[in-house]
Protein backbone atom coordinates (compact mmCIF):
# COMPACT_ATOMS: atom_id res chain seq x y z
CA UNK A 1 0.00 0.00 0.00
CA UNK A 2 1.66 3.01 -0.90
CA UNK A 3 1.30 5.58 2.19
CA UNK A 4 -0.34 8.89 2.11
CA UNK A 5 1.81 10.47 3.96
CA UNK A 6 5.63 10.43 3.99
CA UNK A 7 8.16 12.30 6.35
CA UNK A 8 11.52 11.77 5.25
CA UNK A 9 14.67 13.01 7.96
CA UNK A 10 12.72 16.32 8.66
CA UNK A 11 15.16 18.38 10.68
CA UNK A 12 13.83 22.22 12.19
CA UNK A 13 15.40 24.49 14.40
CA UNK A 14 15.04 27.65 16.00
CA UNK A 15 17.84 29.86 17.06
CA UNK A 16 20.44 26.74 16.60
CA UNK A 17 17.60 24.77 18.91
CA UNK A 18 17.02 21.56 17.44
CA UNK A 19 13.13 21.25 17.27
CA UNK A 20 13.20 17.95 15.34
CA UNK A 21 16.21 15.75 14.63
CA UNK A 22 15.34 13.29 11.63
CA UNK A 23 12.29 12.59 12.25
CA UNK A 24 11.51 9.25 9.66
CA UNK A 25 7.83 7.81 9.39
CA UNK A 26 4.97 7.20 7.00
CA UNK A 27 1.30 7.24 7.04
CA UNK A 28 -1.19 4.72 5.04
CA UNK A 29 -4.66 5.98 4.18
CA UNK A 30 -7.37 4.80 6.53
CA UNK A 31 -4.94 4.56 9.79
CA UNK A 32 -5.28 7.13 12.59
CA UNK A 33 -1.69 7.96 13.97
CA UNK A 34 -1.03 9.63 17.28
CA UNK A 35 1.88 11.57 18.23
CA UNK A 36 2.54 11.46 21.81
CA UNK A 37 5.54 13.16 23.74
CA UNK A 38 6.22 15.86 27.03
CA UNK A 39 6.24 19.66 26.67
CA UNK A 40 8.91 20.57 23.91
CA UNK A 41 9.58 17.14 22.60
CA UNK A 42 8.68 18.66 19.01
CA UNK A 43 5.41 16.86 17.73
CA UNK A 44 3.61 20.81 17.33
CA UNK A 45 6.75 21.65 15.02
CA UNK A 46 6.05 18.27 13.32
CA UNK A 47 2.27 19.15 12.98
CA UNK A 48 2.59 22.45 11.80
CA UNK A 49 5.44 21.04 9.03
CA UNK A 50 2.85 18.66 7.78
CA UNK A 51 0.42 21.70 7.71
CA UNK A 52 2.86 24.02 5.58
CA UNK A 53 2.57 26.49 8.35
CA UNK A 54 6.02 26.28 8.59
CA UNK A 55 9.59 24.91 6.24
CA UNK A 56 11.40 22.22 6.97
CA UNK A 57 15.54 22.74 7.40
CA UNK A 58 16.43 19.54 5.83
CA UNK A 59 14.37 15.94 4.52
CA UNK A 60 10.57 16.30 3.03
CA UNK A 61 7.04 15.86 3.81
CA UNK A 62 5.98 14.28 0.81
CA UNK A 63 1.90 13.89 -0.01
CA UNK A 64 0.17 11.23 -2.04
CA UNK A 65 3.72 10.90 -3.01
CA UNK A 66 4.75 14.81 -4.05
CA UNK A 67 6.95 16.74 -2.21
CA UNK A 68 4.99 19.66 -0.41
CA UNK A 69 7.86 20.75 2.47
CA UNK A 70 11.54 20.66 1.37
CA UNK A 71 14.19 23.16 2.31
CA UNK A 72 13.67 24.88 -1.12
CA UNK A 73 10.31 23.96 -1.46
CA UNK A 74 6.90 24.72 0.48
CA UNK A 75 3.15 23.95 -1.12
CA UNK A 76 0.87 26.55 1.14
CA UNK A 77 -1.84 24.75 3.47
CA UNK A 78 -4.99 25.32 0.79
CA UNK A 79 -2.93 23.40 -2.00
CA UNK A 80 -2.46 20.02 0.33
CA UNK A 81 -5.96 18.62 0.43
CA UNK A 82 -5.85 18.05 4.48
CA UNK A 83 -7.14 19.81 7.15
CA UNK A 84 -6.99 20.53 10.90
CA UNK A 85 -8.76 21.18 13.94
CA UNK A 86 -7.24 23.81 16.61
CA UNK A 87 -6.79 23.49 20.42
CA UNK A 88 -9.23 26.89 20.22
CA UNK A 89 -11.35 24.86 17.34
CA UNK A 90 -11.33 28.37 15.53
CA UNK A 91 -14.82 28.61 14.50
CA UNK A 92 -16.11 31.63 13.09
CA UNK A 93 -17.95 33.64 15.72
CA UNK A 94 -20.45 35.56 13.25
CA UNK A 95 -21.48 32.04 11.54
CA UNK A 96 -24.12 29.26 12.28
CA UNK A 97 -22.86 25.74 13.45
CA UNK A 98 -24.79 24.86 9.90
CA UNK A 99 -22.66 27.86 8.28
CA UNK A 100 -19.38 27.09 9.71
CA UNK A 101 -19.65 23.45 8.64
CA UNK A 102 -20.70 24.40 5.42
CA UNK A 103 -18.10 27.39 4.75
CA UNK A 104 -15.38 24.82 2.89
CA UNK A 105 -17.99 23.35 0.86
CA UNK A 106 -18.83 26.61 -0.24
CA UNK A 107 -15.36 27.79 -0.91
CA UNK A 108 -14.97 25.00 -3.18
CA UNK A 109 -18.07 26.00 -4.84
CA UNK A 110 -20.03 22.91 -4.44
CA UNK A 111 -23.35 22.98 -5.68
CA UNK A 112 -26.15 23.79 -3.10
CA UNK A 113 -27.72 20.26 -3.17
CA UNK A 114 -24.27 18.74 -1.84
CA UNK A 115 -23.51 21.36 0.36
CA UNK A 116 -27.08 20.82 2.18
CA UNK A 117 -26.64 16.70 1.67
CA UNK A 118 -23.45 16.89 3.63
CA UNK A 119 -23.58 19.13 6.21
CA UNK A 120 -26.99 17.20 7.20
CA UNK A 121 -24.89 14.04 7.35
CA UNK A 122 -22.58 15.42 9.38
CA UNK A 123 -25.23 17.16 12.03
CA UNK A 124 -26.55 13.84 11.81
CA UNK A 125 -23.52 11.73 12.55
CA UNK A 126 -21.99 14.29 15.07
CA UNK A 127 -25.09 14.97 16.90
CA UNK A 128 -25.41 18.84 16.63
CA UNK A 129 -28.87 18.62 14.42
CA UNK A 130 -30.68 20.49 17.46
CA UNK A 131 -27.55 23.16 17.26
CA UNK A 132 -27.80 23.85 13.70
CA UNK A 133 -29.14 27.77 13.90
CA UNK A 134 -26.68 28.75 16.69
CA UNK A 135 -23.75 30.30 17.48
CA UNK A 136 -20.61 29.45 18.67
CA UNK A 137 -20.95 31.64 21.85
CA UNK A 138 -24.50 29.40 22.29
CA UNK A 139 -22.15 26.01 22.63
CA UNK A 140 -20.63 24.28 25.28
CA UNK A 141 -16.83 23.44 24.99
CA UNK A 142 -17.89 19.64 23.93
CA UNK A 143 -20.47 21.44 21.05
CA UNK A 144 -17.99 23.79 19.63
CA UNK A 145 -15.46 20.65 19.10
CA UNK A 146 -18.00 18.76 17.37
CA UNK A 147 -18.43 21.67 15.26
CA UNK A 148 -15.14 21.73 14.11
CA UNK A 149 -14.59 18.26 13.48
CA UNK A 150 -17.83 18.44 11.37
CA UNK A 151 -16.24 21.65 9.69
CA UNK A 152 -12.63 19.61 8.62
CA UNK A 153 -14.50 16.59 7.58
CA UNK A 154 -17.08 18.22 5.32
CA UNK A 155 -14.36 18.80 2.28
CA UNK A 156 -13.32 15.08 2.91
CA UNK A 157 -9.58 16.08 3.58
CA UNK A 158 -7.35 13.14 2.24
CA UNK A 159 -5.50 13.93 5.93
CA UNK A 160 -7.14 15.40 9.03
CA UNK A 161 -4.62 17.24 11.45
CA UNK A 162 -5.64 16.90 15.05
CA UNK A 163 -3.97 19.64 17.44
CA UNK A 164 -4.50 18.09 21.04
CA UNK A 165 -8.14 18.50 20.06
CA UNK A 166 -9.41 17.78 23.52
CA UNK A 167 -6.95 19.86 26.00
CA UNK A 168 -9.98 22.32 26.28
CA UNK A 169 -12.64 19.88 27.63
CA UNK A 170 -13.28 18.89 31.17
CA UNK A 171 -12.02 15.08 32.10
CA UNK A 172 -15.74 13.79 31.51
CA UNK A 173 -16.52 15.21 28.46
CA UNK A 174 -13.02 14.23 27.13
CA UNK A 175 -13.90 10.37 28.11
CA UNK A 176 -16.92 10.10 26.29
CA UNK A 177 -15.44 12.85 23.22
CA UNK A 178 -12.09 10.16 22.47
CA UNK A 179 -14.41 7.39 22.38
CA UNK A 180 -17.15 8.67 19.87
CA UNK A 181 -14.41 10.52 17.75
CA UNK A 182 -12.43 7.13 17.57
CA UNK A 183 -15.57 5.25 16.25
CA UNK A 184 -16.65 7.92 14.16
CA UNK A 185 -13.41 8.54 12.08
CA UNK A 186 -13.47 4.88 11.88
CA UNK A 187 -16.79 4.62 10.56
CA UNK A 188 -15.80 7.00 7.67
CA UNK A 189 -12.20 5.40 6.93
CA UNK A 190 -10.70 8.90 7.37
CA UNK A 191 -6.98 8.97 7.52
CA UNK A 192 -5.55 11.23 10.59
CA UNK A 193 -2.47 12.78 12.29
CA UNK A 194 -3.23 13.52 15.73
CA UNK A 195 -1.07 15.16 18.05
CA UNK A 196 -1.99 14.94 22.38
CA UNK A 197 0.24 14.89 25.39
CA UNK A 198 -2.91 12.70 26.83
CA UNK A 199 -1.21 8.15 26.71
CA UNK A 200 -5.08 7.11 27.51
CA UNK A 201 -6.17 9.66 24.27
CA UNK A 202 -3.89 8.12 22.53
CA UNK A 203 -4.96 4.69 23.36
CA UNK A 204 -8.54 5.31 23.02
CA UNK A 205 -7.62 7.25 19.06
CA UNK A 206 -4.80 5.46 17.69
CA UNK A 207 -3.98 2.69 15.45
CA UNK A 208 -0.18 3.66 15.57
CA UNK A 209 1.42 5.27 18.42
CA UNK A 210 4.79 7.89 17.52
CA UNK A 211 6.22 8.81 20.79
CA UNK A 212 8.56 11.20 20.59
CA UNK A 213 11.57 12.94 22.88
CA UNK A 214 14.05 15.60 22.54
CA UNK A 215 13.20 16.22 18.85
CA UNK A 216 13.42 12.29 17.54
CA UNK A 217 11.52 9.36 17.67
CA UNK A 218 11.74 6.67 20.46
CA UNK A 219 8.99 4.24 19.07
CA UNK A 220 6.43 3.23 16.65
CA UNK A 221 4.08 0.95 17.35
CA UNK A 222 0.93 -0.29 18.15
CA UNK A 223 -0.53 1.14 21.53
CA UNK A 224 -0.56 -2.00 22.94
CA UNK A 225 3.17 -2.97 22.20
CA UNK A 226 4.67 0.57 23.20
CA UNK A 227 2.64 -0.23 26.51
CA UNK A 228 3.69 -3.75 27.02
CA UNK A 229 6.83 -3.84 25.02
CA UNK A 230 7.96 -0.05 25.74
CA UNK A 231 11.68 0.37 23.94
CA UNK A 232 13.60 3.15 26.25
CA UNK A 233 12.78 4.11 29.87
CA UNK A 234 11.40 7.28 28.51
CA UNK A 235 8.84 5.56 27.10
CA UNK A 236 8.03 3.48 30.07
CA UNK A 237 7.85 6.81 31.97
CA UNK A 238 5.23 8.38 29.63
CA UNK A 239 3.02 5.38 29.58
CA UNK A 240 2.77 5.02 33.21
CA UNK A 241 5.94 2.94 34.54
CA UNK A 242 6.12 6.06 37.10
CA UNK A 243 8.60 3.65 40.13
CA UNK A 244 11.72 3.76 39.86
CA UNK A 245 15.09 2.29 41.26
CA UNK A 246 18.41 2.81 40.83
CA UNK A 247 21.53 0.01 40.75
CA UNK A 248 23.79 -1.54 39.18
CA UNK A 249 23.70 -4.49 36.69
CA UNK A 250 23.53 -8.00 38.08
CA UNK A 251 26.13 -10.12 35.74
CA UNK A 252 26.01 -12.91 38.45
CA UNK A 253 21.91 -13.90 37.58
CA UNK A 254 20.35 -16.12 35.18
CA UNK A 255 18.38 -13.44 33.46
CA UNK A 256 18.81 -9.75 33.04
CA UNK A 257 18.84 -8.14 36.58
CA UNK A 258 19.80 -5.08 38.80
CA UNK A 259 21.18 -5.11 42.06
CA UNK A 260 19.45 -2.16 44.58
CA UNK A 261 20.64 -1.20 48.17
CA UNK A 262 17.39 -3.35 49.30
CA UNK A 263 17.35 -6.54 46.58
CA UNK A 264 17.53 -8.00 43.25
CA UNK A 265 15.12 -6.79 40.95
CA UNK A 266 14.81 -8.97 37.57
CA UNK A 267 12.96 -7.62 34.72
CA UNK A 268 12.33 -7.65 31.06
CA UNK A 269 14.69 -5.58 28.49
CA UNK A 270 14.56 -3.50 25.18
CA UNK A 271 17.10 -3.41 22.39
CA UNK A 272 18.69 -0.61 24.21
CA UNK A 273 19.99 -3.18 27.05
CA UNK A 274 21.60 -5.16 24.57
CA UNK A 275 22.98 -8.76 25.10
CA UNK A 276 26.50 -7.28 26.14
CA UNK A 277 25.30 -5.29 28.85
CA UNK A 278 27.23 -7.15 31.92
CA UNK A 279 27.70 -4.38 34.21
CA UNK A 280 27.10 -0.27 34.87
CA UNK A 281 24.45 1.26 36.51
CA UNK A 282 21.26 0.80 35.08
CA UNK A 283 17.64 1.54 36.71
CA UNK A 284 14.24 -0.50 36.66
CA UNK A 285 10.52 0.52 36.10
CA UNK A 286 7.18 -0.46 36.94
CA UNK A 287 3.77 0.65 36.89
CA UNK A 288 1.31 1.06 40.56
CA UNK A 289 -1.10 -0.87 39.24
CA UNK A 290 1.72 -4.13 38.47
CA UNK A 291 2.60 -4.24 42.12
CA UNK A 292 0.82 -5.81 45.09
CA UNK A 293 0.94 -5.63 48.60
CA UNK A 294 2.05 -8.69 51.09
CA UNK A 295 1.88 -7.28 54.55
CA UNK A 296 4.23 -8.56 57.17
CA UNK A 297 3.38 -12.26 58.42
CA UNK A 298 0.18 -12.24 56.50
CA UNK A 299 -0.42 -14.57 53.51
CA UNK A 300 0.49 -13.14 50.13
CA UNK A 301 -2.57 -12.02 48.38
CA UNK A 302 -3.67 -11.92 44.74
CA UNK A 303 -2.76 -14.92 42.99
CA UNK A 304 -0.83 -16.98 46.13
CA UNK A 305 -4.69 -16.52 47.74
CA UNK A 306 -6.33 -17.34 44.66
CA UNK A 307 -4.00 -20.64 44.48
CA UNK A 308 -4.69 -21.41 48.05
CA UNK A 309 -8.59 -21.42 47.63
CA UNK A 310 -8.60 -23.61 44.77
CA UNK A 311 -6.44 -26.04 46.56
CA UNK A 312 -8.61 -25.99 49.41
CA UNK A 313 -11.67 -26.34 46.84
CA UNK A 314 -10.89 -29.35 45.55
CA UNK A 315 -8.34 -31.35 48.29
CA UNK A 316 -7.32 -33.90 45.58
CA UNK A 317 -6.25 -31.93 42.87
CA UNK A 318 -2.24 -30.69 42.47
CA UNK A 319 -1.57 -27.62 44.35
CA UNK A 320 -1.25 -24.53 42.00
CA UNK A 321 1.85 -22.68 43.76
CA UNK A 322 2.45 -18.68 42.79
CA UNK A 323 6.13 -19.41 41.10
CA UNK A 324 8.13 -16.86 43.19
CA UNK A 325 10.64 -16.80 40.44
CA UNK A 326 8.08 -14.82 38.48
CA UNK A 327 8.15 -11.39 41.17
CA UNK A 328 10.49 -9.20 42.72
CA UNK A 329 10.15 -8.63 46.13
CA UNK A 330 10.62 -5.31 47.92
CA UNK A 331 10.66 -4.90 51.69
CA UNK A 332 9.06 -1.49 52.61
CA UNK A 333 7.06 0.45 54.92
CA UNK A 334 3.99 1.86 54.36
CA UNK A 335 4.08 6.19 54.78
CA UNK A 336 0.41 7.05 53.37
CA UNK A 337 -3.03 6.49 51.94
CA UNK A 338 -4.88 8.52 49.67
CA UNK A 339 -8.41 7.35 48.42
CA UNK A 340 -8.86 8.06 44.64
CA UNK A 341 -12.71 6.28 43.94
CA UNK A 342 -12.56 2.97 43.57
CA UNK A 343 -9.23 2.18 44.71
CA UNK A 344 -6.53 3.48 47.32
CA UNK A 345 -3.24 5.17 45.78
CA UNK A 346 -0.68 3.90 48.70
CA UNK A 347 2.98 5.17 49.15
CA UNK A 348 5.72 2.98 50.36
CA UNK A 349 9.32 3.59 51.78
CA UNK A 350 11.87 0.92 50.90
CA UNK A 351 14.86 0.90 52.78
CA UNK A 352 16.81 3.42 51.02
CA UNK A 353 14.10 5.99 51.26
CA UNK A 354 12.24 5.68 47.77
CA UNK A 355 8.66 6.08 47.34
CA UNK A 356 7.02 3.89 45.23
CA UNK A 357 3.26 3.67 44.84
CA UNK A 358 0.78 0.98 44.21
CA UNK A 359 -2.85 0.95 44.11
CA UNK A 360 -4.83 -1.15 46.65
CA UNK A 361 -8.81 -1.68 47.23
CA UNK A 362 -8.27 -0.87 51.04
CA UNK A 363 -6.23 2.01 52.97
CA UNK A 364 -3.05 0.62 54.32
CA UNK A 365 -2.00 2.06 57.98
CA UNK A 366 0.89 4.10 57.47
CA UNK A 367 4.06 2.16 59.69
CA UNK A 368 2.80 -1.20 58.48
CA UNK A 369 5.37 -3.48 57.12
CA UNK A 370 5.72 -5.77 54.64
CA UNK A 371 6.07 -6.41 50.87
CA UNK A 372 6.47 -4.82 47.81
CA UNK A 373 5.26 -8.07 44.49
CA UNK A 374 6.09 -7.02 41.41
CA UNK A 375 6.27 -9.68 38.50
CA UNK A 376 9.32 -9.61 36.58
CA UNK A 377 7.40 -9.70 33.29
CA UNK A 378 6.05 -6.15 34.33
CA UNK A 379 9.15 -4.89 35.13
CA UNK A 380 11.34 -2.87 32.78
CA UNK A 381 15.19 -2.87 33.15
CA UNK A 382 16.98 -0.54 31.25
CA UNK A 383 20.95 1.06 30.80
CA UNK A 384 21.43 4.43 32.98
CA UNK A 385 23.26 5.51 29.51
CA UNK A 386 20.41 5.09 27.35
CA UNK A 387 18.23 7.38 29.91
CA UNK A 388 18.23 11.23 29.52
CA UNK A 389 16.02 13.42 31.60
CA UNK A 390 11.89 12.39 32.55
Amino acid sequence: MNPILEIRQLHKSYAGQPALRGVDFSVNRGQIISVLGPSGCGKSTLLQLIAGLQQPDGGEIRLRGEAVSTATRLVPPEKRGINMVFQDYALWPHMSVYDNIAYGLKRKRSSSSDIRANVEELLRLLHLEPLAGRLPAQLSGGQQQRVAIARALATQPDLLLLDEPMSNLDMRLRIEMRTELSYLLRKLGTTVFHVTHDPEEAFAMADRLVIMRNGGIDQIDSPEACYREPATASVASLLGAGNRLAGLVDGEQAGPAIRTEGAVVRGRTAACWSGRQSAGPAIALFRPDAAAWETEGAHADGALAAAEVAASAEPDAPAAPLNAAAFNRLSARIAHSAFEGNRWRVLAELAGGEMLSLFHHEPLRAGTRGQLRVPVDETYLYPAAAVSER
